[in-house]
Parts: structure tokens; C-alpha cells; sequence
């Protein structure tokens, strides 16, 4: 699948969750929970934004200077604001966020083939914990990545490239925390399916885009479980017809 398959299977995503109420209050749910966590911890690290500025440079009393002060001030609040925002979806990921996904995932693929697959022999619980220790290795080699880019954009000549692969990578790893979701209920090693998202870069950019809109990606990142589940349900029918995809039906 290519990347505009992945944009019209994010698309398809939203519009099944909005009209199936089960998925429309679930995905207004993991979106509320990430608001109060996004809404909480900026207050808490704001709060300290003086404190933070004051160990970092005191503000001087020439004016010719405190403008610069002033200047690093403002850098700083967008600095937190962004570690804020990280922290917080991060958190939301791993302790609340995975589980609604993942309810989410079920239902629709309940709803569309009448069963759910998980792997064989492995009750939910287990399930469940395996997920959320996937949600670390999920989520902080895209951050690592991310800061890595960064680090390259300001202190070599890349800057310009960098500033439009940053978001390309960003956008990628987003999408497979939620393509990743059936594979991981399944069980399976994190090196194989890392290795299948390098063979399925393309369509996971797609997938991803929608959630660079500003403000609009909220909604789509609430909703990409049902797209994520439409995609694996349609490559395991296209890999094994007349089969309901990898696993044991629950």
C-alpha cells in the first residue's frame, strides 16, 4: 500500500468512529484524557517557568540588555510548553491511552468479522501488559529520534532538510503506534514488527499526515485505531482469503 492509501484508511478511520457510538464516546475519551494530562503538567511545569528562567540567567538591569532577557523568557515558555506537551502524551500513552486503543481496535474488528484475534493461549491480562510495554519502545525512539534531528538541524548546515524530515518521522512512528496495535495483542517480538514497518514506510506516512494538521490532529489521533484495524484487516485478506488474519479468535 502507498502513502495515499494511508491517508484514505486514516480518513476511513475517522468516519467509522464518528458514526458508531461506542467508537465516537471511546475516541472522545483517549482525546479528553490526553487534554487533562497536556492541561496538567504545562501548569505544573509553568508554574516553575520563573524559577526555571531565574537559575538560567537572573534579568539584568541594563535595558539595553534586558530585552534579550526578555527574548530568552518567551523561548523558554514555547521550550516547556513543548516538554509538556511530550511528557504528557507519553504518560497518557502508557498508562491510560493504550487500553482505550486497543478497546477501540477490538470493537471494530468485532464488528466487521465477528471475532477478535489475540494470541493463542494468552489471556487478556497478559495481553494488556504486553501492550503497555510496548507503548515505551513506541513512543521514546520516536522522541529520541525526533531530539536527535534536532540536534543535527541547529548545529550542522541541514537545518532546512532536517526541518521537513523531522515531522516525515514524527508522523511515521504516530501512525505505527496505532498499526502496531494488532500485532502487539498478537504477541509478536518487537523486532519483527519493527522490521515490518521499514517495509511499509510509505503507506504509515500517509497514515501519518493528517496528524501535522494543527488542532485537526487531535481528532484524527483519537480516531486512528479504526483506521489502523481497517488496514490490517484488509492486507490479511488480501495475504489469506477466506481466513480472518493471523491469531485466535476470542
Amino acid at each position: 500500500m502507498n502513502l495515499f492509501s494511508g491517508i484514505i484508511y486514516n480518513f476511513r478511520g475517522l468516519w467509522l468512529g464518528i458514526r458508531t457510538p461506542r467508537l465516537l464516546v471511546l475516541g472522545f475519551l483517549r482525546f479528553a484524557v490526553v487534554a487533562i494530562l497536556t492541561v496538567a503538567v504545562s501548569g505544573l511545569v509553568l508554574a516553575k517557568h520563573a524559577d526555571i528562567l531565574a537559575l538560567l540567567w537572573q534579568q539584568p538591569e541594563s535595558p539595553w540588555v534586558v530585552w534579550a532577557w526578555h527574548l530568552a523568557s518567551w523561548l523558554l515558555s514555547l521550550l516547556l510548553m513543548g516538554i509538556s506537551a511530550v511528557t504528557a502524551y507519553l504518560m497518557a500513552q502508557v498508562l491510560f491511552a493504550v487500553f482505550i486503543m486497543d478497546l477501540m481496535s477490538r470493537i471494530t474488528e468485532r464488528m466487521l468479522t465477528g471475532q477478535v484475534t489475540a494470541a493463542p493461549n494468552a489471556p487478556i491480562i497478559a495481553q494488556m501488559g504486553f501492550l503497555v510495554r510496548q507503548e515505551l519502545p513506541r513512543n521514546v525512539i520516536p522522541v529520541l529520534l525526533t531530539l536527535i534531528i534536532m540536534a543535527l538541524g541547529w548545529l550542522t548546515p541541514l537545518g532546512p532538510a532536517l526541518a521537513v524530515v523531522g515531522p516525515m518521522v514524527a508522523a511515521i512512528f504516530l501512525a505505527w503506534d496505532n498499526t502496531d496495535l494488532i500485532p502487539a495483542r498478537n504477541l509478536q517480538p518487537f523486532g519483527k514488527r519493527f522490521k515490518a514497518l521499514g517495509k511499509a514506510l510509505p503507506f504509515h506516512l500517509g497514515f501519518g499526515l493528517p496528524f501535522l494538521i494543527p488542532v485537526l490532529n487531535l481528532l484524527f489521533l483519537s480516531f486512528a485505531p479504526v483506521g489502523a484495524t481497517l488496514y490490517h484487516l484488509d492486507r490479511e485478506k488480501k495475504a489469506a482469503p477466506g481466513t480472518s488474519g493471523e491469531g485466535t479468535a476470542i
